[in-house]
């Protein structure tokens, strides 16, 4: 979020569990990078989070960076102290 301050434009921090429900709620795809498999990706739609990080997914599926194909996986659980980068697909 911007607003103005004495004609100075400051920029206000997002919280990452506040993103996550922004996701949640649109109901947009996520894709997720692993942090410590960096040539596998996870893709999917948030339905449920806490605030651990801990994200359940639906409709996901893995694919590689190095190979193509992806491999249908449904719905999961993954730990927040899995997570590298979550961002919209």
């Amino acid at each position: 979020m911007d607003f103005s301050r004495a004609g100075k434009r400051v920029q206000t921090m997002t919280k990452p569990l506040t993103l996550l429900f922004s996701f949640l709620r649109s109901g947009s795809r996520v894709e997720i990078w692993l942090y410590e498999n960096t040539e596998l990706r996870i893709e999917g739609k948030i339905i449920g989070f806490d605030e651990y990080m801990n994200l359940v997914l639906e409709d996901a599926y893995e694919f590689s960076t190095k190979r193509p194909g992806k491999k249908p996986i449904g719905r999961i659980l993954l730990k927040g102290d899995n997570l590298a980068l979550v961002k919209t697909s």
